[in-house]
């Protein structure tokens, strides 16, 4: 895939992505950008988030409510994750038993050429404790 031009949207976007640890919304992204003094369009934020995503620069992935979230990521390497559905809070996962797994599936159906994604979505200690007040 031929890598973007580093416009100085492009870099602002990239720079907000470094502010996070959480994944986020394009429209929070875009909001947090504007509230830090940004001049930057909606549809801008999101062409670079897709592009960056494409490039393998951040993490995206899909809410359970089809909304798509990004962040920075620490890990180059292929990994999963376990996402809190209050505060988006995220635990990388890198296990290879994990993926024996389902290395093991795909073989033992024949499949070839496969792609996989995985997230999980769950409520974290720290929310829990919140809701147990």
């Amino acid at each position: 895939m031929e890598k973007k031009r580093n416009t100085r949207q492009r870099q602002a976007v990239i720079a907000a992505m470094g502010e996070a640890k959480e994944f986020r919304s394009a429209q929070k992204i875009h909001a947090d950008m504007v509230a830090a003094g940004e001049s930057i369009g909606l549809a801008t934020v999101y062409r670079n988030l897709r592009s960056l995503a494409e490039e393998g620069a951040i993490d995206m992935l899909m809410a359970p409510d089809g909304e798509a979230l990004y962040r920075a990521c620490g890990v180059e390497s292929h990994h999963h994750h376990i996402v809190c559905r209050n505060c988006l809070s995220t635990i990388e996962i890198l296990g290879s038993e994990l993926e024996s797994t389902l290395h093991a599936l795909v073989d033992k159906h024949r499949y070839s050429d496969v792609e996989h994604s995985l997230e999980i979505f769950g409520i974290c200690p720290e929310c829990k404790a919140k809701e147990g007040k």
